[in-house]
């Protein structure tokens, strides 16, 4: 019946194989490559790399680190020096627009500004909740890299501010990063001359020891 047909309109049996096998290369797998991951550090001067060459800045580094590790993602820089949770939280939503697609995962690195300017915790903790309340309701993944006060500031206010970036992590049920220089603070041979920012070496510190974090954050997006 079939060859009957196909004589009928002058098709062989050939013609119509290779014209299958065409349509089935050209159509869409379900196991079709996806996006490349994007990943935005949304944070203050220790995210964008103060003081150092693009290539040897925060952002720029964890893409590299990533890309060795065999994830091939993109790492676009938010962080804006002296930024405090506020000004963070001000430019947010224009931030997210400037990307141009959704983030797979937002690194907010906040607050070094607030306990350096001895700002209110409380103040601190309402605008970093709001930012994560802005991520959680355009359902973007997160992972909270934290911060530790100065103890010149007092007791109180180490414990508040320490204390808060755990309560926040819980509240919106996002991972952390206990502390976003680890390895790094204090450490004179890691820093700038300021005592406070990474140098390049400081830098791959942090990268090294976050990249297992970021890597995680991504598997469960």
């Amino acid at each position: 019946m079939l060859s009957s047909r196909l004589k009928r309109y002058g098709w062989s049996r050939r013609i119509v194989h290779l014209a299958l096998l065409f349509f089935v290369a050209i159509a869409p797998t379900a196991d079709a490559s996806p996006r490349a991951p994007l990943i935005w550090a949304f944070g203050d001067s220790l995210s964008a790399g103060y003081g150092l060459p693009p290539a040897a800045g925060f952002t720029a580094r964890l893409q590299v680190a990533l890309r060795k590790a065999g994830v091939a993602a993109t790492v676009r820089n938010g962080g804006v020096s002296g930024d405090t949770a506020a000004q963070a939280r001000a430019r947010l939503r224009w931030g997210l627009r400037g990307l141009g697609a959704s983030p797979d995962l937002v690194i907010v690195e906040l607050g070094a500004n607030d306990m350096l300017r001895g700002l209110p915790v409380p103040q601190a903790k309402a605008n970093l909740d709001a930012i994560l309340t802005e991520l959680h309701n355009r359902r973007i993944p997160v992972l909270l890299a934290g911060m530790r006060a100065a103890p010149n500031l007092g007791p109180d206010y180490v414990r508040a501010f320490d204390g808060m970036y755990p309560a926040l992590a819980a509240k919106h049920q996002v991972p952390r990063y206990p502390f976003f220089l680890d390895g790094v603070a204090g450490n004179r041979r890691l820093l700038q001359a300021d005592g406070l920012h990474p140098n390049a070496r400081g830098v791959d510190i942090i990268v090294a020891r976050l990249l297992p974090r970021v890597r995680q954050a991504l598997k469960g997006r």
